[in-house]
């Protein structure tokens, strides 16, 4: 096999840009709303998203310079993070726009809004699953802001819950962000145990 050493300092941002974004997939999707401290709704996608606690439960996103998501955050204290899914991404594209600051997604793009249930924070209509968080802390790296946030309620369509009260991902249907413009749905799923350690090596 040949390999192509590319050391990151040697590398335009850019290009450590591309990399990390075309090696780091599929990337689920935050569809994050806020409100501004005037009022003014915001939503807009996230693909650099994850858990950063499960006890509390707590999640975290992070955006690419500080954009209206971080300082809406940061002036309100709470967030909501939406599942972006097969019949939503486009509108989560869309929302992607670069409108310029204080002015609202929802109405822009046509998305359909709701309220919020535990927070005063609007959301995306269409989508099953929601997060409703508030902002734990705000964190600079580099160019970047990782916004950690509290979940304080999860609102869930039970048709999305499977016979134990759980969410499907098939019921779900996410979508994920790839390289470049590039989505992906969920494809294939398969269930495989995790090996337990019983005290003696596996048999080989």
């Amino acid at each position: 096999m040949s390999s192509l050493v590319l050391p990151t300092a040697d590398n335009e941002p850019l290009r450590n840009y591309q990399l990390l974004t075309s090696l780091v997939v599929p990337r689920p999707i935050a569809w994050v709303s806020t409100v501004s401290e005037d009022g003014v709704p915001n939503v807009a996608p996230h693909s650099f998203f994850t858990v950063a606690s499960t006890n509390p439960p707590v999640v975290q996103f992070t955006s690419i310079t500080e954009k209206d998501t971080v300082r809406n955050a940061r002036a309100t204290g709470r967030f909501t993070v939406s599942l972006v899914t097969e019949s939503t991404w486009r509108a989560a594209n869309a929302t992607a726009v670069n409108l310029p600051a204080g002015l609202d997604e929802f109405t822009f793009t046509g998305t359909p809004s709701e309220p919020g249930d535990t927070l005063d924070v609007p959301r995306p209509a269409e989508s099953p699953a929601h997060l409703e968080c508030t902002v734990r802390e705000i964190r600079p790296v580099g160019n970047c802001f990782v916004v950690l946030g509290d979940v304080q309620a999860f609102v869930l369509d039970e048709a999305v819950l499977d016979a134990n009260g759980r969410p499907s991902a098939r019921a779900l249907a996410p979508v994920s962000k790839l390289g470049a413009d590039e989505w992906a749905p969920l494809g294939e799923v398969f269930a495989e145990p995790r090996p337990r350690y019983e005290g003696s090596a596996p048999a080989r």
